[in-house]
């Protein structure tokens, strides 16, 4: 349907549009659904870190992948770079008041498809182990180094959702 006077024509697709409501624009899936949905430019100060671990499990999904933002923890099952991880179902979610992660690994050595120990450091100094398929929490380490140096008892104080 073209308009009159041979203008452009009607029926492309818009990307984006602008009303006095603000700018709509279209969003791939994965950025859509990112956690808590904060801007980019806004997380200059909490850096991410990724970590993945091969589980070899029978369903041919055994790529797993966690990843920090600012003080949550997210486990998902990772399926490569061709299709995008479904962020609104994480296996395993932890959010932290105290103090936020820094660093996190996986023990390759003794994954498996029921267990898999992730030993993740936090900005205070505390190293935690943890079961994010379990959920479980195995161990906080050095909380004894936090304690002494602050004089005060806060530890990364994690919740699971």
């Amino acid at each position: 349907m073209a308009t009159e006077g041979g203008g452009k024509e009607m029926n492309e697709i818009k990307t984006q549009f602008t009303t006095r409501e603000g700018l709509y624009k279209l969003l791939p899936h994965s950025e859509y659904s990112r956690p808590n949905r904060v801007p980019f430019n806004s997380q200059g100060s909490n850096p991410v870190r990724v970590s993945f671990v091969n589980l070899n499990d029978q369903s041919g999904n055994g790529d797993r992948l966690c990843f920090n933002v600012g003080r949550e923890l997210y486990f998902y099952i990772y399926k490569g770079v061709r299709k995008a991880a479904d962020l609104s179902k994480p296996i395993d979610k932890r959010i932290y008041k105290g103090t936020q992660p820094t660093c996190h690994d996986f023990n390759h050595l003794t994954a498996t498809a029921e267990s898999v120990s992730l030993l993740v450091g936090f900005s205070a100094g505390q190293v935690q182990l943890i079961d994010p398929i379990k959920k479980e929490t195995s161990k906080l380490f050095n909380e004894e180094g936090l304690l002494s140096s602050q004089n005060q008892a806060s530890s990364p104080g994690g919740t699971v959702e």
